[in-house]
C-alpha cells in the first residue's frame, strides 16, 4: 500500500514538471511572438487584410520659356475590377463589354482571373466612364488617371515627345526627364475580411500622389510657330524627303526653335509610321555639308594666320590633288580673287589650297575644337556623333575634300552649333533645351545655365570670319538670305547625298544655309537644312537662303531687335532679279487641286499660304479678280465645307479638265461633288460646262477624251 502511495506521489510530480514546462514553453513562445516577431507578424496581418487601388500621379507640365504650357495633363478615368467582389461575372462582363468596346469574353476572361486586382481598360472617356458608374456593379471600381495633352498637336513633336499607356515618357523631353515630370504614385487602401470582403466602417486610408515637377524650356512658342510656317512652305514647295530648322540663341546655345519634316501629332503619335517618330533629324541625321562647312575651315585658317583675306588666288577651274582633279562648281573657274572674293564666291579651288596649307594636324585641331566627331550633349535621346575619318587614315584628298565639306558628315545640331562659336566671339556653347525644373508652386529645382565648352578660336578671329560671311550674303552666293534692316551673314549650301552603296546618288542633293544676324551683336543663328528637294531647284542659295531671310525677319522683329538704317543691299543678284511690282488681278484658285493653284499664282508674280490640310484649295483670300501687287500673298483654305462631303445644291466652279486622264478628272469631280460623264477615250479635249462655270453639286460635266497624237 505504502509502494503505491510513493507512485503516485511520483506521477504527480512527473505530471506537475511537465505540465510547468509545457506552460514555460507556452509562455516563452508567447513573448517569441509579441515581443520578437510582433512588429513584422502585424505587418503581415495588416497586408492581408488590405486592399491596395494604385493613384496615378499627375504628370508635370511642360512649358515654353514665356510660360506658355505646350503639354499638361488632363484627368481621365480607368477601370478596374476586383474579381472577389463580383457576384455575376457573366452578367457583369455583358454589360460592359458594349460601353467599353470591348469583346464579351475578353472582358469575362479578366474579371475572373484569380487575383486582388485587375484593370479592365485605362483611361477611358467622360461619357464612357458615367455610362459604367450608372451600372453600379460591385467588383467594378474607377481609378482616377491623368492623360497627356499636347495643346499645340505639331507644335515641336520631336523635341517634346509623348508617353506610353503608363504615362512613362518614350521619346523626346518626355523620356530625357521621366524622372522628373512624371511624380510619385499614391493609393487607396481599404480593409477587407477574411473572405475578401469590405469591412464595414473599417480603415480606409488614401495615400495622395505627388504631382511631377514641371520642365520650363528654352523654346518660344511664337518663333516656334514661325519655324513650323517656313517648314509648311517648304513642303508645299519643294516636297523633300526630309527637312529641318533650328534656330538658337549664339550667345548662350539656347535652341529658340527646332522643327523636322515630317512630323506628327503626339496626341495620336499611335497612327503614324514608326520612322516618323522614332528619330529626331535635328540631332540624328548625318549628311556632308557641303560649304556650309567652309565657314570652320575659314576660321581655322585665319586663327593660324595661314591665310589673310587679301591673299591672292587664282583659280582655273579646278585643283589637282594626287591624280584627282576635283572642279570647282564654276565652269571655267573664278580667275584671279582675294581670299575674301574666295569665301563670297565659295570657290572650291580656293578653300582646297587653304585646306592643304592648313594640314592634317592642325585641321584636325580645329575640327574636334568644334564639336565634330562627338555628340553635342543636347539632352534628347538618339543623339548621333557625326562621322569624321580617323585622322591617321586621312590623306591630303581627304583635307582637300574636307575643306569644301565633303568626306565628312555632320548633324544639323552640330553645324549651328559650331557656327555659333563665330557668331558669339569664338566660344563653343554647349545647346540646350531646358531652362529650369520648377516645382508646382513655381519654386525653381534646378537651374540650367549656358555652359562654356571651350574657346575655339579668337574673337578677332571669329570677327575677322564674320565680316567675310557678311560679304556672302551681300555680294556672294548668299544674296538670297538678305534680311532687310539687319546685318546678317551665313554660308550656303549644296552637297550630293551619299548612296547606301558607297558613291553618290544621282540627282539627289541636300540644301542648307547656315547664318546669324545682326552681325554687330548675334541674337539668332539659324541653320535650314532640305535634303533632297524636288522640283528641279536644289542650291542652297536658291532653296534655303530665301528661308533664313523670312525667319530672320520675323524672329528679329518678334524678339525687339531696332532695325539698321541705311545699311548696305546686295547687288546684281544672279538667282533673285528685284523687279518693280506691278498690279495684277488675283486668278480664281478655288475648287482647283492644290498643285494647279500654286501654279497659277506663280504664274502671276503672287506668293501664297495654305490654311489647314487637304489637296484642293475650297477658298481664297483676296477673292478671284481682286487687284494686288506682285509678291502680295494669297491665303488658301484647304478646309472649306469639306469638298465632296458638300450639301448638294451648293454651288461649285468647274476645273479645267483638259489633259487629265479619265481617272484623275473623275478623282478631282469627285471631290468636288459633282458626277463625270466620260465620251471616248484617252486624255480629256473639251469639256462641257467649260472651266470656271458655276454649277451645283451632284450636276454631271460631259468630257470628251481622246487618244493622245503620236507627238505629245
Amino acid at each position: 500500500m505504502r509502494t503505491t502511495n510513493i507512485l503516485i506521489r511520483r506521477r504527480i510530480t512527473w505530471l506537475f514538471l511537465l505540465g510547468s514546462a509545457l506552460l514555460c514553453m507556452l509562455i516563452l513562445r508567447l513573448a517569441w511572438i509579441q515581443f520578437v516577431r510582433g512588429d513584422e507578424l502585424r505587418q503581415q496581418g495588416i497586408i492581408n487584410r488590405m486592399r491596395d487601388v494604385p493613384v496615378e500621379a499627375k504628370r508635370g507640365s511642360i512649358l515654353d520659356r514665356n510660360g506658355n504650357e505646350l503639354v499638361t495633363s488632363v484627368s481621365a478615368d480607368s477601370v478596374y475590377a476586383i474579381p472577389s467582389h463580383i457576384e455575376n461575372p457573366d452578367e457583369a462582363a455583358a454589360k460592359i463589354a458594349p460601353i467599353l468596346g470591348m469583346d464579351v469574353a475578353k472582358v469575362k476572361q479578366i474579371i475572373t482571373k484569380k487575383s486582388r486586382f485587375e484593370w479592365i481598360k485605362r483611361k477611358v472617356d467622360f461619357e464612357t466612364s458615367q455610362k459604367l458608374k450608372e451600372l453600379k456593379i460591385a467588383g467594378i471600381g474607377f481609378a482616377e488617371e491623368s492623360r497627356r495633352y499636347y495643346k499645340q498637336e505639331t507644335l515641336a513633336p520631336h523635341i517634346l515627345g509623348f508617353t506610353g499607356t503608363d504615362n512613362q515618357g518614350l521619346m523626346g523631353m518626355e523620356a530625357a526627364y521621366d524622372e522628373e515630370l512624371k511624380g510619385i504614385p499614391g493609393r487607396i487602401v481599404i480593409e477587407h475580411d477574411a473572405a475578401g470582403r469590405e469591412i464595414p466602417q473599417a480603415l480606409h486610408q488614401y495615400i495622395p500622389p505627388v504631382q511631377g515637377h514641371n520642365l520650363v524650356l528654352t523654346l518660344d512658342q511664337t518663333i516656334q510657330h514661325f519655324v513650323e510656317r517656313e517648314l509648311d512652305k517648304i513642303v508645299s514647295v519643294y516636297k523633300p524627303k526630309m527637312a529641318v530648322i533650328i534656330v538658337m540663341d549664339p550667345k548662350t546655345g539656347e535652341v529658340l526653335a527646332l522643327g523636322n519634316r515630317p512630323t506628327f501629332n503626339p496626341n495620336k503619335w499611335r497612327e503614324v509610321p514608326q520612322s516618323v517618330w522614332d528619330r529626331d533629324p535635328a540631332i540624328w541625321y548625318n549628311y556632308e555639308p557641303g560649304s556650309t562647312f567652309k565657314i570652320i575651315t575659314t576660321a581655322a585658317a585665319l586663327e593660324e594666320n595661314v591665310v589673310k583675306p587679301s591673299d591672292r588666288f587664282y583659280d582655273p577651274g579646278y585643283y589637282q590633288v594626287a591624280d584627282r582633279k576635283i572642279r570647282c562648281w564654276k565652269a571655267g573657274g573664278h580667275g584671279s580673287q582675294s581670299f575674301e572674293e574666295v569665301v563670297q564666291n565659295s570657290c572650291n579651288p580656293g578653300f582646297i589650297q587653304v585646306g592643304l596649307n592648313l594640314g592634317k594636324e592642325r585641321f584636325y585641331k580645329y575640327i574636334q575644337a568644334f564639336g565634330f566627331g562627338q555628340p553635342t550633349g543636347i539632352g534628347l535621346p538618339g543623339e548621333a556623333r557625326g562621322i569624321v575619318i580617323p585622322e591617321k587614315d586621312a590623306t591630303n584628298l581627304n583635307i582637300a575634300t574636307m575643306a569644301m565639306g565633303q568626306s565628312i558628315a555632320v548633324t544639323p545640331i552640330q553645324l549651328l552649333t559650331a557656327v555659333n562659336a563665330v557668331a558669339n566671339g569664338g566660344m563653343l556653347m554647349k545647346p540646350h533645351l531646358v531652362k529650369s525644373i520648377e516645382d508646382q508652386k513655381g519654386h525653381v529645382i534646378k537651374e540650367f545655365k549656358p555652359e562654356v565648352v571651350r574657346q575655339v578660336i579668337s574673337k578677332e578671329t571669329a570677327n575677322l570670319t564674320a565680316k567675310l560671311l557678311e560679304n556672302v550674303v551681300l555680294k556672294g552666293s548668299g544674296r538670297n538670305a538678305y534680311v532687310d534692316g539687319y546685318r546678317a551673314a551665313g554660308k550656303t549650301g549644296t552637297a550630293q547625298v551619299v548612296a547606301e552603296r558607297g558613291g553618290y546618288a544621282s540627282g539627289k542633293y541636300v540644301a542648307s544655309f547656315a547664318g546669324f544676324a545682326p552681325v554687330n551683336d548675334p541674337k539668332i543663328s539659324i541653320l535650314i537644312m532640305i535634303a533632297e528637294p524636288q522640283g528641279g531647284s536644289y542650291y542652297g542659295g536658291m532653296v534655303a537662303a530665301p528661308v533664313f531671310s523670312s525667319l530672320a525677319q520675323d524672329t528679329l522683329h518678334y524678339l525687339g531687335v531696332p532695325e539698321q538704317k541705311d545699311l548696305p543691299k546686295p547687288k546684281d543678284n544672279p538667282w533673285e532679279v528685284e523687279e518693280e511690282r506691278i498690279e495684277v488681278a488675283v486668278p480664281n484658285v478655288v475648287n482647283l487641286p492644290l498643285d494647279e493653284a500654286q501654279k497659277l499664282l506663280r504664274e502671276v508674280g503672287l506668293a501664297f499660304e495654305t490654311r489647314g490640310q487637304g489637296n484642293m484649295v475650297y477658298g481664297q483670300i483676296p477673292e478671284s479678280g481682286a487687284l494686288v501687287l506682285t509678291g502680295t500673298t494669297v491665303i488658301l483654305d484647304l478646309n472649306g465645307a469639306g469638298g465632296g462631303n458638300g450639301q448638294t445644291g451648293q454651288q461649285v466652279s468647274v476645273p479645267n479638265l483638259k489633259g487629265m486622264s479619265i481617272r484623275e478628272a473623275g478623282n478631282l469631280l469627285e471631290s468636288l461633288g459633282l458626277k463625270l460623264e466620260p465620251e471616248g477615250t484617252g486624255l480629256a479635249e473639251s469639256q462641257s460646262p467649260a472651266p470656271g462655270t458655276k454649277l451645283p453639286r451632284g450636276r454631271p460635266v460631259k468630257v470628251q477624251f481622246k487618244p493622245p497624237s503620236d507627238g505629245s
